[in-house]
């Protein structure tokens, strides 16, 4: 089988390892890719017309789209149109990720539980709006925003200079042209991936993602400073309610809607004291809990991924490993702002050699050498028979590599180790 991977990071080198094991002869393609991965033609993400010729002249048996912006450029629907086998939804579909305003009106339409919101296309109508209802609040560029587009404001004045940033100032683009206002949502996070072809879904394992850029969940928010698997506050009863309540009914809309969704479906997930709510959905595999997740899938993924594509994923077996894993993800200083670029990468084989994972990020290969390209550079992922001892096992691997710069979060799975 031939698997071509689309996507650059810390995500689709995790889905290149996975897939590697799943399949017993065959080539592994990635577009753009990165030094960590599989052969790389030189085209560009967003370029549909020579993916699709790239992958017919390959012989491509599978198309894997990581990240968001291709899912909602069309390229899924442009492959399949060429009768090349892709995972992941179509455009329409990726609305549920692309548009905040499609995925909270789908959810009020058909009772799926989330907070309670409104949406503007103007700043100051939703000025107006925060002064009546106050803080704390969620404000959330309507559009993608690369993980970034959301502020959780804890007074009137920081929802009031969220508006004028995104909306005013143009911080996050065209994505902030309108904005979702939510209610604040008291409870713990949790990510619940899980597979699907439209018809069945079947739940990964849960995890949970740590958004803020330092300890304490403090800082600015970033697209991931690491995660863990399984997540304790997604007992098996919370879990099957989240399944019942939320992925089945979504599922189901989206069909209903003239958009049936296959691939992966990302819920972030707020567990209140009501139950699970949806803080978002995403399109795609997480990142980074695509890097927790699938070190514990016991199955094999591209013959899973093939029976989404071909709507018989009930007749796969899916199972999961007991233990746990934990991604610590190496940052460049200054991230999520300004960060340089360049700087040489010491250590990723002692950390390998020590039994870790190390998935690159954000790396290039300069003269032989690995450096830094980007503002999340490395995951590095511990695996235990629970999650102190995988906490123990990534941070004993990280302490292994360095370059100028790093920087990463000590304290992974708090939330886990507390409880």
């Amino acid at each position: 089988m031939n698997i071509l991977i689309i996507g650059s990071g810390g995500r689709e080198h995790a889905l290149c390892w996975k897939l590697a094991d799943s399949i017993d002869n065959g080539y592994i393609y990635a577009i753009p890719g990165n030094p960590g991965m599989a052969e790389s033609p030189d085209i560009s993400i967003e370029d549909n017309a020579a993916i699709v010729e790239f992958a017919k002249g390959a012989k491509i048996d599978l198309v894997v789209v990581g990240p968001e912006v291709p899912l909602m450029n069309g390229l899924v629907d442009d492959l399949t149109a060429a009768n090349i086998r892709a995972f992941g939804p179509t455009a329409a579909a990726a609305q549920i990720e692309g548009s905040k305003s499609f995925a909270k009106n789908l959810m009020k339409k058909y009772g799926i539980p989330t907070a309670r919101y409104e949406v503007f296309t103007e700043a100051e109508p939703a000025r107006v709006y925060i002064r009546e209802t106050g803080a704390p609040t969620v404000i959330k560029a309507d559009g993608l925003a690369a993980g970034k587009g959301v502020v959780v404001a804890m007074t009137e004045q920081e929802a009031l200079d969220a508006i004028d940033r995104i909306m005013e100032d143009g911080s996050f683009g065209a994505a902030g042209s309108s904005v979702v206002i939510e209610e604040f949502m008291e409870g713990e996070e949790a990510s619940l991936l899980a597979f699907t072809d439209g018809k069945v879904i079947r739940p990964m394992i849960s995890a949970q993602d740590h958004k803020r850029a330092f300890d304490g969940d403090k800082g600015p928010n970033t697209g991931g400073m690491g995660t863990y698997a399984p997540a304790p506050v997604m007992t098996p009863e919370m879990t099957a309610r989240a399944v019942e309540e939320i992925l089945k009914p979504t599922i189901a809309a989206m069909a209903k809607e003239g958009c049936p969704y296959r691939g992966c479906l990302y819920a972030g997930l707020m567990i209140t004291s009501e139950g699970p709510k949806v803080v978002e959905f995403n399109a795609r595999f997480g990142d980074p809990e695509t890097q927790v997740v699938l070190p514990l899938l016991d199955g094999n993924l591209a013959e899973i991924m093939c029976a989404c594509c071909e709507g018989r994923l009930a007749d796969v077996p899916i199972a999961w490993k007991d233990g746990a894993a934990v991604c610590v993800v190496l940052a460049a200083g200054g991230y999520p702002g300004q960060y340089e670029k360049g700087h040489e990468i010491h250590g990723i084989a002692d950390a390998e050699d020590a039994g870790a994972l190390v998935f690159h990020a954000g790396t290039a290969e300069r003269k032989g050498k690995i450096v830094t390209n980007g503002g999340r550079v490395l995951g590095v992922v511990g695996r235990g028979a629970d999650i102190s001892s995988a906490v123990r096992a990534a941070y004993a691997a990280a302490e292994k590599i360095s370059f100028e710069g790093m920087y990463y979060r000590k304290d992974i799975a708090h939330r886990a180790l507390h409880r």
